[in-house]
């Protein structure tokens, strides 16, 4: 399969193209500084390019099967209108290059998956990370309103720790307290689901 991966200098984003490498996927890192992929690099397709520019995304993108986001503001609680416009330029981008698969990584607690939560956690959602789950959740609705083969990813707090194998993932999934899930297991969920077609049109929350 040949992936285009956004965000690919992020945690995530680098364990989502080891993964891909590893299985034989072709991989084209798409980011603003290419330094940042260090010995990455070598490995993958490099394209530069603002994942908020639609333009610059659909000269990447044509030519793959699929494409993961894992976009993220790293330790910034401001969004920015990040997400809001890169999904604009994404969704685009990608019916410009004819590319049907997208699979969008968001954050649990960001729109609907917000009702679920429990009281830690949507306290925590309301005050420190509101910002970024107001874009993040105007960004999740456009992307589901767009023609694409979508799956819009939800996984509870991240952490740096490595990959379990044995996450939970479905359409609900109950919550206590403020359950995590390390980035390496979000990364493998996020390269499985862009491989099969179980979670197209869906919108999974993946937890430990």
């Amino acid at each position: 399969m040949k992936l285009l991966v956004l965000g690919a200098t992020g945690p995530t984003g680098r364990h989502v193209i080891d993964l891909a490498l590893r299985s034989g996927d072709s991989v084209t890192a798409f980011v603003r500084n290419p330094a940042a992929l260090g010995d990455m690099a070598d490995q993958v397709t490099v394209a530069t390019g603002d994942a908020t520019s639609r333009r610059d995304i659909a000269g990447a993108a044509g030519g793959h099967d699929a494409i993961v986001s894992a976009l993220g503001r790293g330790n910034s609680i401001r969004a920015d209108g990040l997400f809001t416009r890169a999904s604009t330029a994404l969704t685009g981008a990608a019916e410009e290059a004819d590319v049907r698969r997208l699979v969008w990584l968001s954050s649990f607690g960001v729109g609907a998956t917000f009702a679920e939560s429990s009281s830690t956690q949507k306290a925590i959602y309301r005050t420190l990370l509101r910002s970024i789950y107001a874009d993040k959740k105007i960004a999740d609705e456009y992307i589901r309103s767009s023609a694409l083969d979508w799956t819009v990813v939800y996984p509870t707090r991240l952490t740096h720790g490595p990959a379990q194998g044995t996450y939970s993932a479905g359409d609900h999934l109950p919550m206590k307290g403020n359950p995590t899930i390390s980035r390496a297991d979000v990364a493998a969920f996020l390269h499985r689901a862009a491989h099969g077609t179980e979670w197209i049109r869906r919108s999974p929350v993946i937890t430990d």
